[in-house]
């Protein structure tokens, strides 16, 4: 298992094994294929059939994360306006892994990229119901299932910008002149320090690479909830910028019951940070698909 104590441990899990753990836990999984579908910095996810997703944390820190996952999941269904992955199967940690694991039903779709404007459009209503209803959930009963409240300091922007303005300096050489004119000529007008702190439960991480959508590009699935959170809304509602086109944001807001300008402001923002983070990551990996999705992601979040 590797490490000198548990906290140290990076489980590498491989199919074999998951196979293994699957099977010794939950018997009538155990005649279906295994396939490793990939790995993120906190869990190895596999495919089991076309039925079930498994994840397995690879790191002390992330099961906290599938253990608040598997209490809060089952409880946001009478909320869920659009598929997401309800945990069906809980692993315990034994002598073999040292760490709890969940299996969750298969949510469907394509990831969201080289789509149409026109296309986008279409989810303007979808994507303002859902996170209308999911800000909707009560945070008391959010935070008892020990989700982490505000833990990324959302409303202080002054912060973000320098951490965003560091970012940059890494990435410049990968966007063109026009891109990077844009994105400093929006830091230049920011001038706002801080906003007011609302509390809702978020997603916490909605982007391109957590929405799923079906065969006419309407966004029919949203994954990967290891980020669910207490923080300001403006989180998710980045997503009107990141992936709507300015002229869907007006049915967004009006659907999603409104939004006042420090919120716009913000998920403005985060709709520049978080596809500059996934543009380093993609860039690290040399994933040029990925790379140019989050530049026109940029892009669209700065046009009006």
């Amino acid at each position: 298992m590797g490490g000198t104590n548990v906290w140290d441990a990076e489980w590498e899990v491989n199919e074999e094994q998951a196979r293994t753990l699957i099977g010794r836990q939950f018997p009538r999984l155990s005649s279906k294929q295994v396939k490793r579908l990939g790995w993120g910095w906190d869990n190895t996810v596999f495919l089991i059939g076309d039925e079930y997703v498994f994840r397995f944390p690879r790191r002390t820190i992330a099961v906290g994360s599938i253990r608040m996952e598997g209490k809060l999941l089952p409880k946001l269904e009478a909320y869920m306006t659009i598929p997401y992955p309800k945990p069906l199967f809980y692993g315990e940690a034994s002598d073999e892994y040292p760490a709890p694991f969940l299996g969750y039903a298969f949510v469907p779709g394509d990831f969201p990229i080289g789509l149409t404007e026109e296309r986008r459009a279409l989810s303007a209503e979808t994507l303002a119901k859902f996170l209308r209803r999911l800000h909707e959930f009560p945070v008391q009963a959010a935070l008892k299932c020990g989700v982490q409240q505000d833990h990324r300091n959302l409303t202080d922007i002054a912060s973000r910008k320098v951490k965003l303005e560091g970012f940059l300096s890494k990435v410049v050489e990968h966007l063109s002149p026009e891109e990077s004119g844009v994105i400093e000529a929006y830091m230049s007008r920011l001038q706002k320090d801080r906003v007011e702190a609302v509390n809702a439960l978020l997603h916490g991480d909605l982007h391109f690479k957590n929405m799923l959508v079906n065969e006419n590009g309407i966004v029919s699935g949203i994954i990967d909830w290891g980020d669910l959170s207490v923080g300001h809304p403006a989180c998710d509602l980045s997503v009107a910028y990141s992936f709507l086109p300015p002229y869907a944001r007006g049915v967004f807001f009006e659907t999603y019951g409104g939004a006042d300008e420090e919120t716009k402001l913000l998920a403005r923002l985060m709709a520049v940070y978080i596809p500059i983070l996934i543009l380093m990551q993609a860039v690290d990996d040399g994933n040029v698909a990925i790379a140019v999705e989050a530049k026109s992601n940029i892009m669209r979040a700065l046009s009006d």
